[in-house]
């Protein structure tokens, strides 16, 4: 329990990552990506459970060697292009999850494993008394890579501005600061999110994080993380 509401940690761990083949069994000190999920859940000491969602056979042996519920995901939520709302959306319809009467999902990456308890514990305690719907974890985009910076090449290798609005930026004191994503963690509340139709809900707080962290998509990205780790 965290402020009398009952929270669920769901970890997303597919086998068939493209990239980097099983990817969330990749490690790091010696211990896994889903493990270094594990600890970082126990670590914050106030999930009432932990589910792991997967179709693999060998990520749910892994799941057993650390006494974590496994979540058969659908042969529609194994697929490559399946989002991160239906993995969510599956496990929380859940019969046996639903009587639970979760309160909140903490939805945590095993791809993005350097995490501090104190950022997602300041989250969650803006959700919950200012009343948000949602806190997902960003990060400030270094303005030369603005969207309203960014190019396209079309028709016979004429370049162009992706945006329109980005024909009118002269100086970057025009830029706002814009955030991206990093995955660390993504909070919603369950009874709003079962009646949207994606992750993003309407009251969403930005939990910005201020400390060194890598999203694992690459083999430069696993020695990038690691590097971090021994530091």
């Amino acid at each position: 329990m965290f402020l009398k509401k009952k929270i669920l940690a769901l970890i997303p761990a597919r086998g068939g990552s493209k990239g980097i083949k099983f990817k969330n069994l990749k490690k790091i000190n010696g211990i896994s990506l889903i493990g270094h999920t594990s600890r970082f859940i126990d670590q914050c000491n106030f999930f009432d459970e932990t589910i792991v969602s997967t179709e693999s056979k060998r990520i749910k042996d892994e799941t057993m060697k650390l006494k974590l519920k496994t979540f058969d995901r659908s042969k529609s939520t194994s697929k490559d292009y399946a989002s991160d709302y239906e993995v969510i959306y599956e496990v929380l319809k859940d019969q046996n999850v639903k009587k639970k009467k979760f309160d909140f999902v903490v939805y945590l990456q095993p791809t993005s494993p350097i995490r501090k308890t104190s950022q997602l514990i300041n989250g969650l305690k803006t959700v919950i008394r200012d009343n948000y719907d949602a806190s997902w974890s960003v990060s400030k985009i270094d303005k030369k890579f603005h969207p309203k910076k960014i190019l396209k090449i079309k028709n016979k290798n004429i370049l162009l501005s992706y945006s329109s609005s980005g024909k009118k930026i002269f100086a970057r004191q025009h830029l706002e600061d814009v955030y991206i994503r990093n995955g660390i963690f993504y909070i919603f509340r369950v009874s709003k999110f079962l009646k949207n139709t994606n992750i993003f809900l309407r009251k969403n707080y930005p939990s910005i994080t201020n400390y060194p962290y890598v999203n694992i998509d690459t083999y430069e990205d696993l020695k990038k993380t690691r590097e971090i780790f021994q530091k």
